[in-house]
Parts: C-alpha cells; structure tokens; sequence
C-alpha cells in the first residue's frame, strides 16, 4: 500500500475507529488526524478555539461547522502528498464532506478510501460506559467488567487512565442519538463517489483490522 493513503474512518461513538486509526497508521505508515484529539489539545492549551468546543464536547454534541473546518483543514493541508494521512472523526456532516472535498481538489488530494466501521447501539453502550483515555498519550483502553481503571494503567506509556466526560452514560446517548441524525447522511456523499467500504465492527480488533487491510486492498 502506497504511503500517500488518504483514508477516513467513519462509525459512531464507541466502533473503534481510534483503536483502528492507530494500527493503521503505524502498518501504512501515514498521519493520524483526530478531530477529538486536535480540540482536546486545544484545550489543554486553554486556547480560545479550545474553550469554545469544550462545552458542546462534554455534553457529547457535535462543535460547530466553522470552529472544527478551519482547525482541520489547516491540519490536513499541511501534511504532504507523500505522507497521506487517516482522517478519525471528521466530516460529521455533508457540509463537512463538501468542504473537504473542496480542499482537497485544490490540492490534487482527494480522498481514497472511507471505511464505515458498523456497531449496534447495544455493543456501543456496552463499550463505552467500559472506555477509559490515557492522559498522557490519549491511546484508547477497555476496562473488563470489575476492572478498576485506578489501579491499571497505560499499555503504551503507562500513564494515569480517565473516562472522559463524554463517555458519560446521558452523553454517551446524546452522542448516538446526535450521529445517527446528523451524521449518517456522509455515508450517501461516499457512497455516491464509490469510495465507501462497510466493515462490521462488533468482532474483535483483530478481525475487524484485517477486514479493513482488506478493503484498501493490502
């Protein structure tokens, strides 16, 4: 698989695209770019973008059309023809879709792939009121069933592990409830451009990654 990949990852809350993302990038070689992770810095820094997504992030509804275009746009343009990159939580909307289609027939990149991870709701609400965040690096970990995420810690840095506000039982709801609305629409935009792969997403991390190698073709 060539370097230049420009793939996005689409599913709802929960599906696994961050675990996803992470494998590929280090198997394809490419850049991860997560819209959470882009504001979550934000707002770590305490910039004013930061400050503006913190309130729609925390009670699990999408930020606003022009606070996440801008910050992503600049992200992704500036990653080179030769990297290629994994989109991870970005377009949420048709809108989005189309103002990134835009950008990057602008820049002779368009995307090349878009594989839509499927998981029922039961699966997600089972695995997220179960999913904690690495502080330090951000990596995705699922706590089993009696597991105290105090007493365990980071696979990849062995930092301190948190559930993040919007891993919430109501929040976790409103997130569903606010991507099947909004959300799901991008899916025709990609079907329409004949670059979507649906991959089932309740097996295993292993399996649902060697269908998604599969669909790109490696």
């Amino acid at each position: 698989m060539a370097q230049g990949l420009r793939l996005v990852l689409f599913g709802p809350p929960g599906a696994g695209k961050g675990t996803q993302a992470q494998l590929l990038r280090d198997s394809l070689k490419v850049t991860h770019i997560s819209s959470g992770d882009l504001f979550r810095h934000h707002l770590g820094q305490g910039t004013e973008l930061g400050l503006r997504a913190k309130e729609y992030m925390n009670k699990g509804e999408l930020v606003p059309d022009e606070v996440t275009i801008d910050i992503i746009l600049d992200k992704i343009l500036s990653v080179s023809d030769e990297e290629g990159f994994i989109l991870d939580g970005f377009p949420r909307n048709p809108h989005q879709a189309e103002e990134l289609e835009k950008a990057l027939n602008g820049k002779s990149r368009n995307i090349d792939k878009v594989v839509h991870i499927e998981v029922s709701e039961p699966e997600l609400l089972r695995r997220l009121g179960g999913r904690y965040v690495c502080r330090a690096c951000q990596a995705p970990h699922a706590l089993g069933e009696g597991e105290d995420a105090a007493s365990k810690k980071c696979d990849q840095c062995c930092g301190e592990l948190y559930q993040r506000d919007d891993d919430g039982p109501e929040a976790v709801k409103k997130r569903i409830e606010v991507y099947n609305k909004e959300t799901m629409p991008v899916l025709g935009f990609y079907r329409e451009r004949g670059v979507l792969a649906d991959i089932p997403g309740d097996n295993t991390v292993e399996q649902v990654n060697k269908q998604v190698m599969e669909a790109l073709g490696a």
